[in-house]
């Protein structure tokens, strides 16, 4: 995952995420945004769809529910939800919501009940450091 050079002279919020051509897949962490390509590898494809469907195996009678990426996952700053508050827009690959309240439209306003990151070695600092703090 690469920075866009010429998206790096200010911070970005979820309104700007918006905008972004709908075939490109970024996330954005603390307004920095982070272009998600190229596509993952077949294994890291065949863990996340594993997971997934044990997952969701093992939870589909409860009000929980799996999501795999691409799924928006906002995390407002403090408690503010306006779209302008929003810097951090994350597309983790496996999420539990079980609040149906924080799900929408565009995904989940919130942090989900679990995230799963599968890391390769191209994403291992961001996965580890970046992210797992938001």
């Amino acid at each position: 995952m690469s920075h866009p050079e010429k998206k790096l002279d200010r911070k970005f919020t979820y309104i700007d995420y918006l905008t972004w051509p709908e075939d490109e897949h970024w996330e954005l962490i603390n307004g920095i945004p982070y272009n998600m390509t190229p596509a993952p590898s077949t294994l890291h494809q065949k863990i996340v769809t594993t997971l997934i469907a044990l997952f969701y195996n093992a939870l589909k009678d409860s009000p929980c529910q799996v999501f795999g990426a691409p799924f928006d996952v906002r995390l407002p700053e403090k408690e503010k939800n306006s779209n302008e508050d929003i810097f951090s827009v994350v597309q983790p690959d496996l999420a539990i919501i079980c609040d149906r309240n924080k799900l929408d439209s565009r995904g989940c306003l919130g942090g989900p009940d679990l995230i799963v990151e599968i890391t390769s070695p191209s994403t291992l600092r961001k996965d580890i450091k970046e992210k797992f703090h938001l």
